[in-house]
């Protein structure tokens, strides 16, 4: 039903830096989002302010240098570097004559372009709708009401009120149907759950690396290019870890700063595969002068979505654009990885990745000499069973030592089903 809106080849980028702010958005940063839309920015007016103007944004003065700006480079379109209210972008159209958008329109029309999947497009749609929504009064003011009734008897519904009826329907049946996408999520996810089969999701700031990164360690092909936003459907693969098994490994949207909070609603199916993950790999781009404020951006969106308490390996991504830097794996006090460098172009630190990837699974497993003597025929039979036995030995007395690998879960679910109290088994420590 929705197209992406029609924003036009060239545009005027507008970054105004407001002393009442604590933190500004990056110009940097959104003129590769404008290039990511597939728009050349042909001229960029900046400038400075206590505070926005109620009803420009920016000054009267300023607006006159954008239009200037506008008229000079035969600009379609302004891009605001901002978060316009729906009286600001329409005042400023009306004072430069062309279409204005700001930055969580651009973000929208990448989102429009990039969703592939039948789910990924509902969920741009329902964020473009919701935003729309706020903006309908534009090109239905001259509209006289419509006549209503049965004669025709005083004033009925404007346009502006029949769109917005429709708008309104038309969204409540996306969150109908989304919402039975996140049920068959939930199935798959407890599927795999009582598969026992753990999930490692890639989370990370847009532009980070992780579709390279998951196409290394999962040999697929999934689309990766140099810019912002080019993943932003989910796609799960498996893949085969030593001492672990099968392991679900997800590619996730990246998160951005000011992420629309309309856009962290739209895509709550889609990153619940984050919060209900085994591990998060926060792949971060080392080489980014931004590094530190990007993961407290992608930290801030993991809380917003309920997956703050989730265990985290950081990966930091694209050691080999910097200098003789060799891979290695950093360690917290208790010895457990925490931060792994690697290049995802190079392969450079994979193997150190998967290794830790296996510790962080594997600290819910134990591995132990289970001591089981004659009455525990039962336990030793459901050990074997379950293919938890590495090896075993039989010892003069009569008992068993079995060496055993198993999930903290399960061993305690084989204890129960043998009727065996976890404080009697004896463990050979030697």
């Amino acid at each position: 039903m929705f197209e992406r809106p029609d924003v036009g080849e060239r545009a005027v980028l507008v970054h105004i830096e407001f002393s009442s702010h604590g933190e500004s958005e990056d110009l940097g940063e959104f003129g590769e989002l404008v290039t990511s839309a597939g728009v050349e920015a042909v001229a960029t007016v900046t400038g400075s302010r206590n505070q926005p103007s109620t009803r420009f944004f920016v000054g009267k003065g300023k607006l006159e240098e954008v239009r200037q700006a506008v008229e000079e480079s035969g600009a379609d379109v302004v891009l605001f570097n901002h978060a316009l209210s729906p009286s600001q972008e329409r005042n400023v159209e009306r004072e430069l004559k062309c279409r204005v958008l700001d930055r969580t329109g651009v973000i929208l029309d990448i989102f429009a372009q990039r969703a592939r999947t039948h789910e990924g497009k509902l969920q741009v749609e329902l964020a473009q709708l919701e935003h729309m929504s706020t903006r309908l009064i534009r090109g239905w003011t001259h509209l006289e009401r419509q006549k209503g009734g049965i004669g025709l008897r005083g004033p009925g519904e404007t346009q502006l009120e029949t769109d917005r009826r429709l708008l309104r329907a038309r969204i409540k049946s996306i969150h109908q149907r989304l919402e039975k996408v996140r049920r068959q999520r939930d199935q798959g996810r407890r599927a795999r759950k009582r598969a026992d089969i753990p999930t490692v999701s890639l989370v990370g700031y847009t532009n980070a690396g992780k579709s390279t990164l998951f196409n290394y360690i999962t040999t697929s092909s999934v689309y990766a290019a140099d810019q912002l936003f080019a993943t932003l459907d989910p796609t799960l693969r498996r893949l085969e870890l030593p001492d672990i098994g099968p392991v679900v490994v997800a590619d996730t949207v990246g998160f951005i700063r000011h992420l629309p909070h309309k856009l962290v609603e739209a895509f709550r199916a889609t990153l619940e595969e984050t919060s209900e993950a085994s591990l998060l790999l926060h792949v971060v781009d080392c080489f980014d002068d931004r590094r530190d404020e990007n993961m407290a951006q992608v930290e801030d969106v993991l809380l917003e979505i309920g997956a703050e308490e989730v265990p985290v390996l950081q990966v930091f991504n694209k050691i080999d654009l910097l200098t003789d830097f060799k891979p290695r794996v950093e360690r917290n006090e208790e010895g457990v990885p925490v931060r792994v460098w690697v290049s995802a172009v190079t392969g450079a630190g994979i193997p150190e990745l998967f290794d830790a990837i296996v510790e962080r699974l594997a600290e819910d497993v134990i591995h132990q000499f289970v001591v089981l003597g004659p009455a525990d025929a039962k336990l030793r039979a459901l050990l074997h069973q379950s293919g938890s036995v590495l090896s075993e030995q039989q010892h003069d007395t009569g008992d068993t030592v079995v060496e055993v690998r198993i999930q903290s879960r399960d061993w305690f679910q084989l204890l129960s089903r043998a009727g065996v109290k976890a404080d009697s088994i004896r463990f050979d420590h030697a």
